[in-house]
């Protein structure tokens, strides 16, 4: 088969940008007057959750820092659900593949699984939250605000630090309580059981990140424990305005790199690829791509392939990494089946593709509309085929940098590894 020649682009995306992690913490926490509620001796959880957010290991460690300065005793507390295999081990390995370390923090890790039970919803849903926090003399709720891979809200909370209070803190027996209910679970009950968490638990302030196109650090923002909900939607809408896209709707193949639970926790952003695969919510209209190929699963994730079932083709090598309990731990809890089915694996990254050109119905393969990206969460630089070029050609954000060029596979079949 002859496969299409492409090219690399480009895209230039516009955002703000944080420059001093430190010092803007410290302005941030100054903002909302925390260190004047600090007294010497004070232990303080911070939250950390399982997401590859941009300089979080960093921002944990200011924020310990200050809390230090002001005679406190910081520590960090895992607030990621089920991830991590849902167990206090695999969440700790979780936060060091993120740069999340005892030493380079500064702080103590406090895992357990073990939670409290706390109040109920309105709705009579049990609240609970991680016990070492719950013990705490007080909690830093720290989390980044992005739109949901799984649903759209109708009031304006997604994800961010409503959904860490609920889910994060709640650990695993939270999250299969939300979870059973699928996506109302998600969508309509966890900001009720993050109210509860609110007003029972101590929670000094939120510290909420946005990040821009470049998953760079774009906003930092201390937020007032009762302000939490309301400004959470305003910083929504202002993460989605600098949210990347791909440059074209209409694609037959999309090869992504890697997928994993560090660009997403879906380990492919559904905002990007289009689809999301959850009984009984309709599937979006844009980006239209007929195939996706998932060729490899990054280090970060730990075997954690949820997120697969989103792809139509994988690879051997791909398959070969996938850690079943951790997979399956993730997306029972979630209850989203369709998100970690298997899709057909090939030997390769050729092989793949000569599958979805071979099914590429009434395309000869030369004018196959074919992109090529490292991961959704970067899509700076990527190929596209020949045959994508007019779409492209004449925006103003896309820079086509060199010429067409054949694909180049190794003698195992795979491309080479993506260079920016």
């Amino acid at each position: 088969m002859e496969f299409p020649k492409w090219v690399k682009i480009r895209q230039k995306f516009t955002g703000p940008e944080v420059k001093d992690i430190d010092q803007e913490i410290a302005n941030q926490l100054s903002s909302v007057h925390l260190m004047a509620s600090i007294k010497p001796g004070m232990r303080i959880a911070i939250t950390a959750g399982s997401r590859g957010i941009a300089n979080i290991a960093r921002i944990v460690r200011a924020t310990a820092n200050e809390l230090k300065r002001a005679g406190a005793e910081p520590f960090i507390v895992p607030a990621m659900g089920s991830h991590g295999g849902a167990t206090a081990e695999g969440q700790v390995e979780v936060l060091h593949s993120l740069g999340i370390t005892e030493e380079f923090c500064g702080a103590p890790i406090r895992s357990s699984m073990e939670v409290v039970k706390i109040g109920e919803t309105d709705q009579g849903m049990p609240v609970h939250i991680d016990k070492h926090a719950w013990e705490a003399d007080g909690i830093i709720l720290m989390g980044r605000v992005k739109v949901h891979t799984d649903f759209k809200s109708p009031i304006g909370i997604e994800s961010g630090l409503m959904k860490m209070s609920a889910i994060g803190l709640g650990k695993h027996k939270q999250a299969l309580l939300i979870h059973t209910y699928g996506v109302q679970g998600i969508r309509d009950m966890m900001p009720e059981v993050a109210k509860v968490v609110l007003q029972k638990a101590n929670i000094l302030c939120g510290v909420a990140i946005i990040e821009n196109a470049f998953e760079q650090t774009a906003k930092i923002e201390a937020i007032p424990t009762a302000q939490i909900p309301e400004r959470e939607k305003e910083l929504l809408k202002e993460s989605a305005s600098y949210m990347p896209s791909l440059p074209t709707d209409a694609i037959d193949i999309l090869m992504v790199d890697e997928i994993g639970k560090n660009y997403s926790g879906t380990g492919m952003d559904t905002n990007i690829i289009g689809r999301i695969r959850i009984l009984g919510v309709e599937e979006p209209k844009t980006p239209n791509i007929k195939y996706i190929i998932a060729s490899d699963l990054s280090e970060e994730s730990h075997g954690n392939a949820l997120g697969i079932g989103l792809a139509d083709l994988t690879t051997r090598r791909l398959f070969e990494k996938i850690d079943l309990q951790k997979m399956n731990e993730n997306v029972i809890t979630s209850s989203f089946l369709y998100r970690a089915m298997i899709p057909i694996v090939l030997e390769s990254d050729r092989d793949a593709f000569v599958a979805a050109l071979r099914c590429n119905w009434g395309v000869e393969p030369k004018q196959a509309r074919i992109m090529r990206i490292p991961n959704t969460l970067h899509l700076e630089t990527l190929y596209v085929s020949e045959a994508l070029l007019p779409d492209i050609r004449d925006k103003a954000h896309i820079e086509i940098l060199g010429e067409l060029q054949e694909m180049q596979f190794d003698e195992n079949g795979y491309l080479p590894k993506f260079h920016k």
